[in-house]
């Protein structure tokens, strides 16, 4: 296969920033977005980074429990993340508002618990923003 310079036969890679504004099992947009994710690394492009927004923020939480014989979408989102090393954000202020919190944002907050899965990380929308300018692509995935 001959590579040079992000070419690869003739066909240019790309770099996504993925935005998913939908929680994880009332919509498909999580699902869809996962899927497109993985088929785009398996075909040689980057994932910038995946922004979690709106409730979509509820992908990150590590205390939900699906049934056996359903996806655990939050399990998919994080070994993929750990398998590729994505940068999983999820937006602050939407995940306070839904009582989503990782260890150091509980702690400041004065809450006694936090519920962000290891594989995801807190910041605020500047990330997308960044991620929007350093992509080739933005894709949003939910209203």
């Amino acid at each position: 296969m001959n590579c040079h310079k992000g070419i690869r036969l003739g066909k240019s890679l790309m770099k996504f920033t993925l935005l998913i504004n939908e929680g994880p099992y009332q919509h498909q947009a999580s699902d869809t977005a996962y899927q497109f994710a993985k088929a785009a690394l398996e075909k040689g492009h980057e994932i910038y980074r995946v922004f979690f927004y709106n409730d979509g923020v509820n992908n990150a939480t590590r205390l939900a429990v699906p049934p056996q014989d359903d996806r655990n979408i939050t399990e998919n989102w994080a070994a993929l993340a750990k398998e590729h090393e994505l940068d999983m954000v999820v937006c602050i202020a939407a995940a306070q508002r839904r009582g989503m919190l990782d260890a150091d944002e509980a702690g400041r907050q004065g809450k006694d618990a936090d519920n962000i899965h290891p594989a995801f990380r807190i910041s605020g929308l500047g990330q997308l923003v960044e991620g929007g300018i350093q992509s080739d692509r933005l894709l949003t995935f939910g209203d």
